[in-house]
């Protein structure tokens, strides 16, 4: 038993695993890099870096062909606190050493958060429109929103997952249940034809789906094409059945109807993320060089309020010089409609800082074991002169 712990011990410390770990690193990188083309970005992702184990599918069986990215990093953590801990002496002379050796368990430690608490989300804003909620890249949900009250709207939103699983959901602030009857991740909408056959999956009795129909797509995983959603859904309530629908994220609007005595507005939409302030667009700015086409900067002047009035300012916003704000970070990503809309990136990322930190204490530690060194060495040519 101490024979085989002893050896254990011996593995998780030694170079050659460190070795066999980096190549790991960069055969995963290599591998994501060229499955890029066919999955973007955000499924390679998931696939090869936020992961354990890489499968990969033979035929309709999915086999665990190469170690992931929290495989690897984890075990290149532990190998590096393994090495410190049995093989590293503590002396003044590897103080850079051990500096250099804790930045990089910082930054491998950063980029576990980074990976696990990382939002990303989307702001479009048309010039002189207020907002203060962002939206999914990918996240779906469906909203059901309360609308009696003139002043106030409560919305009730089901994530993708129940609508995935088909599940019928029952919401203690909604007097009806919501059957889900089909789900399609990628869908394309045309005009219902008089005998839809096995087009039409699910007999719609109420809203646009009496008129429209959703066909199932492949998803895809362009960087210029998103996934549209769509899903067939039943309401019932105490009494029965309240219709059939068909939601979209296609659909812009949101389709109206009354239950429980009450008004209600039902829509498919990407995730929104809401925040305790505003952001209004005054102008959008897309600078090209003189004389031709190619852009120079990007910019947008926000006016950012909070409703208790603490905060209200201007902001302008462009590239490489992002607002931090409330724990978020909105970057300039682009732009819409001839100028006139911009699209910014909103980020919520709590371990930020800490690969910049990392960065730093390596870049202290690798100067200060060469500061070591160096005068060492002029001492040594002084002590010879």
């Amino acid at each position: 038993m101490l024979n085989t712990l002893k050896d254990l011990r011996d593995l998780v410390v030694s170079l050659k695993l460190t070795v066999v770990l980096l190549v790991f690193s960069i055969i995963l990188v290599l591998v994501a890099t060229l499955d890029q083309v066919n999955l973007g970005v955000w499924a390679v992702q998931e696939k090869y870096f936020k992961t354990f184990v890489v499968f990969w599918k033979v035929g309709n069986v999915s086999v665990a062909v190469f170690p992931g990215g929290y495989t690897i990093g984890g075990l290149l953590l532990l190998n590096l606190l393994g090495a410190h801990i049995y093989r590293f002496k503590w002396e003044w002379r590897k103080l850079g050493i051990w500096f250099a050796h804790a930045g990089l368990i910082l930054l491998l430690i950063g980029e576990l958060l980074t990976g696990l608490m990382q939002d990303e989300y989307h702001m479009r804003l048309d010039q002189g429109q207020t907002k203060n909620y962002s939206e999914s890249y990918r996240n779906i949900e469906l909203a059901i929103t309360d609308t009696t009250d003139p002043k106030f709207d409560e919305v009730v939103a089901i994530p993708e997952k129940p609508l995935l699983r088909l599940e019928t959901i029952q919401h203690p602030k909604l007097p009806f249940r919501v059957a889900v009857k089909a789900y399609f991740p990628n869908s394309l909408l045309g005009m219902r034809a008089p005998a839809m056959g096995a087009e039409n999956p699910v007999a719609v009795t109420q809203g646009a789906g009496t008129q429209i129909v959703a066909t199932q797509r492949p998803l895809t995983y362009k960087e210029n094409e998103r996934n549209l959603p769509s899903a067939y859904v039943e309401l019932i309530g105490p009494e029965g059945s309240l219709g059939t629908w068909l939601v979209s994220v296609a659909l812009e609007d949101p389709q109206t109807f009354t239950a429980g005595g009450r008004t209600w507005k039902m829509a498919l939409r990407f995730a929104r993320h809401y925040k305790p302030f505003s952001l209004t667009l005054l102008k959008f700015s897309h600078d090209r060089y003189a004389g031709t086409d190619i852009p120079k900067n990007f910019s947008s002047r926000i006016r950012l309020t909070t409703p208790d009035g603490k905060d209200d300012r201007e902001v302008l916003i462009y590239m490489n010089n992002p607002l931090r704000y409330a724990g978020l970070t909105f970057y300039q990503a682009g732009f819409e409609n001839n100028d006139t809309t911009t699209v910014l990136q909103v980020v919520r990322n709590p371990s930020w800082l800490i690969p910049y930190i990392a960065c730093g204490v390596i870049t202290f530690g690798l100067l200060l074991q060469f500061g070591i060194h160096l005068v060492g060495f002029v001492s040594k040519r002084r002590g010879a002169a």
